[in-house]
């Protein structure tokens, strides 16, 4: 491995990732007085935090009475019971204490008349248990994401966080069953960097790249998932992919549920707002995974919008313009550049389009990674927050706004779990070379590749694959031809080509190194929905309509080693962790 020039630091904790989740966690260790770096492949602002729009949910009682109790039972529907309800409490009880810290590290919230952080309704919020709507969602017009992430770098600066931007991460350095720190790429020098740490914290957002159309930046590749993966540890509740109800048709780009929050409502071809007939209690603001299916009945059953009939219509022009300039300027502006649609006089045209994973790295509400048998037993020096994490609040689908949440809640109990177990300065491990040379062989092998089969086109193999064998409405036919297609892109890596051999901004390479890490997620994504044999929120199959808490009331655990899976199952966790809610027992999920 001598044609590497590798350097070493040293820190007590490594954040990997600098979105909300990664840079809300190195604020607090940084706070803490504990030696923090954060890396990242891409500038912290340009994370993909800034594309979150509608909002951050708790229950602050701004725009009428709430509670997070209301919030917790919400959060138990929308996740059709697979959410764990020790991690719903932590989550929704910490949310006011978060939100509220948000505002005073700076973030621009909207505000009411009486100067409160304004609040909007989302789909799938209501308050006494169900019984009405709630507006729960506070908001910075439909640039909330945008304002959290560039007030978090702002204060994890202030705080001297230590930065290695562009740096893209290889593979977890491990020693008996323990996490030691991470292998990294500096795109800028070509140099590659080993980071020795107590605890490194995993916080690369999702992996909707998989798929073909998702709102998802060409950098949500899961980078982090991948690594755990070839670390040996499992991954949980993969099959859980979000589609989110309203992403401009022919495009993708993301139409934040805050615009149906503020009266927007969908149409088919005959004019009809036919979420009346799927949620008439709810409508346009029942949860996503049912607005998303009841547009693809719509649509498949010849309702659809256009030459194709395959979108619907989202109408917002019968809102008053000031209404749509102060709190939706942003779609105003998406809508127009990429849909050449006014939204004062026309309707927006959109598609149930991939938005988030509710799957990744199985963790407790503190953060910690679990380890492979399914137990509660910890992998020492490890956590996963954000996206990349299953900490099973989102079970299987998410609540909108519910995201923005999770990622400042549990990257603020990383922090405090991090700062409990590291005092600052503590000595290092000694890291065996095997460790790097078998992570630097596969980086090796990888740029040296020399077959016939470009990056681009096994990747435009997987995503077409996942997105029509594992779409909105899944079937045993269709799952099954795709546990076997989706191997096939995995086996053209044996005869992978990479042209260029250069190791500075080599974006061939990069994007090789990202499909490496894809494609792994998609065998587990495709092969843990094959084995779900029910529906439950977002995993919806025709062939098993129902949802069966019998048997599969239980989180799935999928190992990938090369293209061989393992599937197990851990326990939903049904009791709370105070006696200051009840458990919430089953029922039927309708809205």
């Amino acid at each position: 491995m001598s044609a590497y020039k590798i350097i070493d630091h040293e820190y007590d904790v490594v954040v990997l990732g600098a979105g909300g989740s990664g840079l809300r966690a190195a604020v607090g260790l940084s706070e803490a007085g504990l030696k923090t770096a954060c890396v990242s492949k891409v500038f912290p602002t340009r994370s993909h935090t800034s594309a979150a729009q509608g909002g951050i949910s708790a229950a602050l009682g701004n725009m009428g009475e709430d509670d997070w109790r209301w919030h917790m039972y919400d959060t138990v529907k929308g996740a059709d019971w697979l959410g764990d309800q020790d991690s719903i409490e932590y989550l929704c009880k910490e949310a006011p204490a978060a939100v509220l810290e948000l505002e005073k590290y700076g973030v621009p919230f909207s505000r009411t008349e009486d100067g409160k952080i304004y609040q909007r309704p989302f789909g799938g919020m209501t308050k006494n248990y169900g019984n009405e709507t709630v507006q729960r969602t506070c908001a910075a017009a439909d640039r909330t994401g945008h304002a959290i992430l560039h007030t978090l770098y702002g204060q994890a600066l202030k705080h001297n966080t230590e930065f290695f931007i562009e740096y893209f991460a290889l593979d977890l350095i491990m020693k008996d069953g323990a996490c030691k720190g991470l292998i990294a790429w500096n795109l800028n020098d070509g140099t590659i960097h080993r980071f020795r740490s107590h605890i490194t914290i995993i916080a690369t957002g999702g992996y909707g790249k998989v798929y073909y159309s998702a709102t998802s930046a060409h950098t949500c590749t899961g980078d982090g998932n991948a690594m755990v993966l070839r670390a040996g540890l499992p991954l949980q509740d993969m099959e859980f992919v979000q589609f989110h109800p309203t992403g401009i048709y022919g495009h993708g780009t993301l139409i934040s549920e805050g615009v149906r929050g503020e009266g927007g409502y969908l149409v088919n071809s005959k004019g009809e707002r036919f979420m009346e007939r799927y949620a008439p209690n709810a409508k346009d603001l029942a949860s996503r995974d049912v607005v998303s299916r009841s547009i693809a009945v719509e649509i498949n059953e010849g309702r659809g919008i256009g030459k194709e009939q395959d979108h619907v219509h989202l109408h917002i022009d019968h809102l008053d313009p000031k209404v749509i300039e102060e709190r939706l300027p942003g779609i105003s502006e998406a809508s127009k550049l990429f849909a050449n649609v006014d939204v004062t006089k026309e309707p927006i045209p959109v598609v149930p389009t991939v938005h988030y994973n509710m799957g990744g790295i199985p963790t407790n509400y503190k953060a910690e990674v679990l380890t492979v048998n399914g137990s509660e037993k910890t992998v020492p020096g490890l956590m996963a927050i954000g996206e990349a994490a299953c900490v099973s609040v989102h079970g299987a689908n998410r609540l909108g706004s519910n995201s923005l949440i999770d990622l400042v809640v549990f990257g603020r109990a990383a922090a405090k779990r991090a700062a409990e177990l590291v005092k600052p300065g503590m000595k290092h491990d000694e890291i065996d070379k095997s460790e790097t040379d078998r992570c630097l062989d596969r980086f090796d092998k990888l740029r040296n590749s020399k077959g016939s089969n470009p990056t681009s086109e096994l990747r435009l193999s997987m995503q077409k694959t996942m997105q029509s064998k594992c779409a909105v409405f899944r079937t045993e036919k269709t799952l099954k031809e795709g546990v076997n297609e989706i191997r096939k892109p995995f086996e053209g890596m044996d005869s992978l080509s990479v042209k260029d051999k250069s190791l500075i901004f080599n974006t061939d390479l990069v994007e090789t190194l990202e499909f490496d890490n894809l494609i792994r997620q998609a065998i587990t994504t495709m092969d843990s929905a094959y084995h779900r044999k029910e529906s439950r929120g977002a995993h919806a199959r025709e062939d098993f309509p129902k949802r069966d808490d019998e048997n599969y009331m239980q989180h799935t655990l999928s190992w990938c080693n090369g293209s061989k899976t393992k599937i197990n199952y851990r326990p939903v966790h049904r009791s709370t962790l105070t006696n200051d809610v009840q458990y919430f027992p089953p029922q039927e999920r309708v809205y």
